[in-house]
This record gives structure tokens, C-alpha cells and sequence, in this order.
């Protein structure tokens, strides 16, 4: 059984070295900011891979998750870092597309999930959480079962509301921008 205490610290260290970006940026809402995250920086190296994926796992398991996944690019790392750690055993993963296939299946949901089956919507970051409300929704079309959301990031910019309200279903982040950078100079 993995400690997710120690899991979590990891996670914040590898997030605080790898991932936070300071200066301004555009972000993928359109507003602008003077920092950024990209978790991907941290997911995508051994630490920050196997503390997300212990994570991740224990919460696809807590809700009783058969698959984990999100929306394309961004939930790719954290479902592959879930399904690669000894808890993430008995998960399958998938994605959602930006946009549908146009052959083949001609699906908005990739892999081996089908009508029926409880997942977990996993995402990197969270802004407004427009791409996650977008991906639960197609989700949704595909007769997925959200069972809970996370983030591995929540920069607290009311992402949590929208998502918690289009999954009808427990959001929680992993780590908040609090945690991460709390000298920042936009916190109130």
C-alpha cells in the first residue's frame, strides 16, 4: 500500500521545481497571468510520474473508478502515471479527442471503455475548467459514468465549481496553487 502522505509531498516538491513557470503567460482560458503551471514538466519525470500515479489511484479506487482519463493532451501523463502504479492494477485508461475522428469508430472517447463504466476524470491543471467540463460532457454522450474528477492542479480561479457542477460528482485537486506558490502576487 503506498503512503499518499509521502506521495503528496513528492508531488509538491517535484511541482515546485519542475512546473512553475514565473512571468507572464497566456493561458488557455485567454486570460493572462504571471505565473504558470505546467504540471507536465513534473508528470513527466520518474518522481512526479509514480507520486501522481499513487494519488490518482487510491482516489479511482476510493470512488469505485474502473477507468481513469480526460481530456487530450492534458490527462494523458496523470492516466498513464495511475495506471502504472501497483494500485492502478485493475484501471484501463482513455482520452477525449479535441475533436471527433472522422473514420474508423468516428469516436470522441478513446479506449477501452464502453456504455456503462464508472470512471474517473482525471485532468493536469485547472483554470476556469472549461477543458474538463468539455471532456466530461463528451464523456457523458458516450455513456460514461463520471464518478469523481481530479486535478493535479487547481489554480483555485473557480475551475472546482464548474467541474463539480457539469460531473455532478466529487472534485478534489491533488494540489492547489496555494500549496505550490504562496507568495504569488496575485493571491487574495
Amino acid at each position: 500500500m503506498a503512503d499518499l502522505e509521502a506521495a503528496k509531498r513528492t508531488l509538491l516538491a517535484e511541482l515546485r521545481e519542475h512546473s512553475l513557470v514565473l512571468g507572464e503567460v497566456t493561458l488557455a482560458s485567454g486570460a493572462t497571468a504571471q505565473y504558470y503551471v505546467d504540471a507536465r514538466r513534473a508528470l513527466l519525470r520518474p518522481a512526479g510520474l509514480r507520486a501522481a500515479g499513487e494519488l490518482i489511484a487510491a482516489a479511482a479506487v476510493e470512488a469505485g473508478a474502473g477507468a481513469v482519463g480526460g481530456p487530450a493532451t492534458a490527462a494523458i501523463p496523470p492516466t498513464c502515471a495511475a495506471l502504472a502504479v501497483p494500485a492502478g492494477e485493475g484501471l484501463v485508461g482513455f482520452f477525449v479527442r479535441g475533436e471527433r475522428k472522422q473514420h474508423g469508430l468516428q469516436r470522441w472517447v478513446e479506449g477501452p471503455v464502453g456504455a456503462g463504466d464508472k470512471v474517473l476524470v482525471v485532468e493536469d491543471t485547472v483554470t476556469t475548467g472549461g477543458s474538463t467540463v468539455k471532456a466530461i460532457e463528451r464523456v457523458r454522450e458516450q455513456g460514461l459514468e463520471p464518478v469523481a474528477v481530479v486535478a493535479v492542479v487547481d489554480r483555485l480561479a473557480g475551475g472546482a465549481e464548474a467541474i463539480q457542477t457539469a460531473a455532478e460528482a466529487p472534485y478534489r485537486a491533488l494540489v492547489t496553487i496555494d500549496e505550490i506558490y504562496p507568495d504569488r502576487p496575485d493571491r487574495g
